[in-house]
């Protein structure tokens, strides 16, 4: 299938897929995981999300050193590492109750340093600044799980690569931020604290840098070509994006990709795939538009059949290959179905091999109407004898199902022996319903995109920028 480029400013036309040039400027780390914005949820507005800053995973496998969570180069030892993980911690929270002006003076180094970078970024820098701070955090809290940190820096490597970031910038970027902790430290800045930053940064570069590398046979970004068009709501709409099916982008059921669409070159944002891989390499969006929103009044209201938007690769940590138990429970708010969605599409695949476990999906939504898509659901429940579908009403009184919020119907319907939960929606209802499966099933294995700012704006929008 051949997909024109036309429309998308310095993208050359008449390419299949669209493995050139980046879009966008250097990125700004960022931290949010993603997930989908609910109406009367707090989110960064939209129109803060452009250029540089940016959370979820293009690389599974994390290269470089797995082992030096916390910033130990080489082989360290358990207590050196914990050690470097407490000096951090320390540090940030010394930071934290001035991290506007920390930002604010990290900046300013870095493009009177680099000056060469600041047209990259954006003329307000209110949003870059609140990210990186953000993805600092992230980093400082995740020392103790190597693993999972490694992954998700090289998933932001896989993904940064869309903006145009190299091997070259990460140096500039990293000497400025040790700069910026030792002017903000005081006496507090010590020989084993500068050692524990420059250890940390060293790694963030090295497993960055790496991924970067192990992903120079895939595309920073494709190009895609809308097959359909559906309308359930006035204010949100599925997309079915094909591509060429001889190198459709990868991902696995349950992650969330980037979207840039030629009204707005330059701006992406992240929304969660509907669908588990399917052999036409098509893949299914959920899109609720956002009062102010460009990319998802775009996408809702100004997209056609036929055509164009660039998707970078895919990220996230809850995914179906993460299920190990025979009894499932998946807790959807809203538009945050589409992740969920995925990891139901993806048992239901006649390739699952048995034995498949029993699902229970709790799908919730403010008023009946706002559960669009109900109707795919149970035709899903119907040809597949394990999955249960649970709709849950909040706001309306005369609903004759299920009514309350989703952690408080979590608690009255958690199957006995759940051992996989998955939870998508708002970060309130995430954090609400984690707190209700922990204490009435503390064997439960809980799978969810850790809850940020960002995650409230998956399906709906999600800023999209480096670094979350």
């Amino acid at each position: 299938m051949a997909i024109a480029l036309s429309g998308f400013p310095d993208v050359p036309g008449g390419r299949a897929v669209a493995a050139g040039r980046p879009h966008g400027p250097v990125p700004v780390w960022t931290t949010e995981p993603a997930r989908d914005r609910e109406p009367g949820e707090p989110a960064p507005s939209e129109q803060d999300s452009q250029g540089p800053g940016h959370e979820t995973q293009a690389a599974s496998q994390s290269p470089g050193r797995a082992d030096a969570g916390g910033g130990c180069a080489g082989e360290p030892d358990e207590t050196s590492c914990q050690l470097n993980s407490r000096l951090l911690r320390k540090s940030l929270a010394q930071l934290e109750p001035e991290s506007e002006n920390v930002m604010a003076y990290f900046f300013a180094t870095l493009f009177l340093r680099n000056p060469e970078l600041r047209p990259m970024f954006p003329l307000s820098m209110d949003i870059p600044r609140r990210r990186v701070f953000g993805a600092l955090t992230r980093y400082v809290w995740s020392c103790d799980h190597p693993e999972s940190l490694a992954r998700w820096l090289s998933e932001l490597a896989c993904d940064h690569r869309k903006y145009g970031v190299s091997e070259s910038h990460y140096r500039p970027f990293c000497d400025a931020l040790l700069a910026t902790v030792e002017a903000f430290s005081g006496r507090a800045w010590t020989p084993e604290v500068k050692a524990a930053w420059e250890g940390a940064l060293s790694y963030i570069s090295t497993i960055m840098t790496d991924a970067a590398h192990g992903a120079q046979d895939e595309p920073p970004w494709w190009l895609a070509e809308v097959g359909t068009h559906d309308l359930r709501r006035p204010d949100l709409a599925v997309l079915r994006l094909r591509f060429d099916p001889a190198d459709p982008p990868h991902y696995r059921p349950g992650q969330h990709v980037s979207v840039q669409v030629s009204r707005w070159p330059r701006i992406w944002r992240e929304y969660s795939v509907a669908n588990a891989p399917r052999a036409d390499g098509t893949l299914c969006l959920h899109v609720r538009a956002i009062p102010g929103g460009r990319v998802s009044n775009a996408l809702v209201h100004q997209t056609q059949v036929g055509d164009t938007v660039l998707v970078g690769a895919a990220r996230g940590g809850m995914t179906v290959d993460s299920v190990t138990s025979r009894t499932v429970v998946c807790v959807a708010g809203g538009t945050v179905l589409a992740p969920v969605k995925a990891i139901l599409d993806a048992h239901a695949s006649p390739a699952r091999p048995p034995p498949l476990p029993d699902v229970r999906l709790l799908f919730g939504a403010r008023r009946e109407e706002d559960l669009y898509d109900l109707p795919d659901l149970r035709r899903l429940a119907g040809t597949c004898s394990f999955l249960e579908v649970i709709p849950v009403i909040s706001h309306d009184p005369a609903y004759p199902g299920l009514r309350g919020t989703l952690p408080e119907v979590t608690a009255r319907h958690l199957p006995p022996g759940a051992g996989d939960v998955f939870i998508s929606g708002p970060p309130g209802m995430v954090t609400q319903t984690a707190a209700v499966v922990a204490a009435r099933a503390p064997g439960a294995r809980l799978h969810f995109d850790p809850p940020g700012p960002a995650t409230t704006e998956r399906a709906s929008g999600r800023q999209a920028g480096p670094v979350s």
